[in-house]
């Protein structure tokens, strides 16, 4: 229960590797601040949790949007006191050519996935900082930051800016307490697991596919208040993939 009585924000959290993170700190004890544009969802995300005897409310909140971050720290430090801990997970992707990629596409890409982090992260900092017990800020990259596939134009330079913008944060909010890090997901598995093929699991060197636990682990490491010495990383958690030499026969 290392994160008993922590404040966790989660942007994204409705589905995916979000909800997994949700309902990992949930049960490490902490009090969740579910977030995402889907509201539904993210009520049932919440209810799910409450139903365990968690703790756990969601908040309605389209990162795109400057005033519904700021109403979401807002709600958060009014429902729990505080925010010790973001973890800023919220993101699309659009796979186009660049030929066909349109300026409202990469702005749309940029803005939810890049944008949001620094957006999120400076208006947690203030209500950390006022509290004056520091924190910690996890922003969600990916291992397309440092290699890409045909066609991730959009999703490539905001997943790198991610990186780029969590070493620059972590130095500025530094003096505050206020340690910033960076997690690189690889293949992160949040349909069926058993629909995957023995080949899936076998091109890692680690010999399977991830899961959100994987990335829930990760998180716990860099927020942890005893790692205080850990500031400006960024961890990629792919199960070995990118460091692979591969050949096209």
């Amino acid at each position: 229960m290392k994160f008993q009585d922590k404040t966790v924000v989660i942007t994204g959290s409705a589905n995916g590797i979000g909800r997994g993170l949700a309902e990992a700190y949930a049960l490490s004890g902490a009090r969740v601040i579910i977030s995402d544009v889907h509201e539904e969802q993210g009520n049932l995300a919440a209810s799910i949790l409450k139903e365990q005897g968690l703790n756990a409310v969601f908040v309605p909140c389209d990162v795109r949007k400057e005033e519904d971050i700021k109403r979401l720290m807002n709600q958060a430090v009014q429902y729990a006191g505080t925010i010790d801990i973001l973890i800023n997970n919220a993101g699309v992707s659009r796979w186009k050519s660049p030929y066909e990629l349109t300026v409202e596409d990469w702005d749309d890409v940029i803005n939810t996935n890049a944008r949001s982090c620094f957006l999120a992260t400076r208006e947690a900092a203030v209500h950390m900082k006022k509290a004056g017990n520091g924190g910690a800020v996890v922003n969600m990259s990916s291992t397309r930051s440092i290699m890409s596939e045909p066609n991730s134009e959009a999703y490539a330079a905001s997943k790198g800016a991610i990186v780029a913008l969590s070493h620059a944060m972590a130095v500025s909010l530094g003096p505050d307490g206020i340690r910033v890090n960076c997690i690189s997901p690889g293949w992160i598995e949040t349909g069926n697991y058993d629909e995957l093929r023995s080949a899936d699991h076998k091109q890692h060197p680690a010999g399977r596919v991830g899961i959100p636990a994987d990335i829930a682990k990760a998180c716990f490491y860099l927020t942890d208040p005893d790692n205080d010495f850990v500031t400006g990383a960024h961890l990629v958690v792919d199960g070995g993939m990118t460091r692979k030499m591969i050949y096209e026969p």
